[in-house]
């Protein structure tokens, strides 16, 4: 297993200090502790700034800030940024807006292995759900117990069942291996070695919103690469809020060129981490 101390998780953010904070509050109370914290934030105010100096006096130098300024949708660059400027050997990539599991970062460990990416599970909240935790919810685990995700309509289905924990944890792991859902890259929950990141150039800047993540998953399957299921074992909970930047023509279009890539057998982006 990768020594945690190798280990940085990145974690993009816009402009959403409150679920930023919580994220935070959730790496804090992690099952193995020691791996780096990288905020990368793609354009986002003093707000933002004030959650992460207040992480800083709390984590030091295990929690670095890279910042660009505003001008739309940029997330596949700030990551870019990110993944030039590590000095870890193991990445791990979370949305701002997702609170991790207890055991995230070491389900992510448990199974990285040199020509592999992970990826991972998403439950989806309501806004009203998301409104309602706070820090001490996320600290203490209560948003991932049974009672809670119950109440708030979470777990209606087998799949999020099986992603809360709530079945014996053979079958949860057991569903990892056998689910037909596609090994793509799933941006807010995925993990890689930094090496195989850079052999495909990393993200490519050429996408706005949506699918972004997944055509670097292509990509890295195509340069072999493969993907690797955690889709049960490792959830986040992902907060509900306004997305003001999405725009579904540019989803679509963007999952037609992500396709392609597929098809094409591409595998490194002309647009990426070299062109920074």
């Amino acid at each position: 297993m990768v020594p945690v101390e190798r280990v940085e998780v990145v974690v993009s953010t816009y402009d959403n200090p409150r679920a930023l904070d919580l994220a935070m509050h959730a790496l804090s109370a992690q099952s193995v502790p020691g791996f780096g914290v990288c905020v990368a934030d793609d354009g986002s105010g003093p707000e933002t700034e004030a959650v992460v100096a207040q992480w800083k006096e709390r984590l030091g130098d295990r929690l670095r800030h890279i910042w660009q300024s505003d001008h739309g949708f940029r997330k596949n660059r700030i990551l870019n940024k990110a993944i030039a400027s590590s000095k870890a050997e193991y990445l791990v990539f979370l949305d701002g807006d997702c609170i991790p599991s207890p055991r995230f970062v070491a389900r992510h460990l448990a199974l990285a292995r040199p020509r592999r990416f992970c990826t991972g599970g998403v439950i989806r909240l309501s806004l009203s759900a998301s409104t309602e935790i706070n820090s001490e919810m996320v600290q203490s685990g209560a948003i991932f117990s049974e009672g809670w995700l119950a109440r708030h309509g979470a777990i209606k289905t087998t799949s999020a069942r099986l992603k809360a924990g709530l079945y014996a944890p053979w079958l949860s792991s057991l569903a990892d291996q056998m689910t037909t859902v596609a090994r793509t890259w799933n941006g807010g929950n995925s993990s890689t070695a930094r090496i195989n990141l850079i052999r495909v150039n990393g993200f490519d800047e050429n996408f706005g919103y949506g699918a972004e993540d997944i055509e670097l998953g292509y990509r890295l399957n195509n340069a072999g690469i493969r993907g690797r299921h955690l889709r049960y074992t490792a959830p986040v909970l992902h907060l509900e809020h306004a997305r003001h930047y999405a725009d579904l023509q540019d989803k679509a279009r963007n999952k037609q060129v992500a396709l392609q890539a597929l098809r094409a057998g591409k595998t490194v982006t002309a647009r990426g981490i070299e062109e920074l």
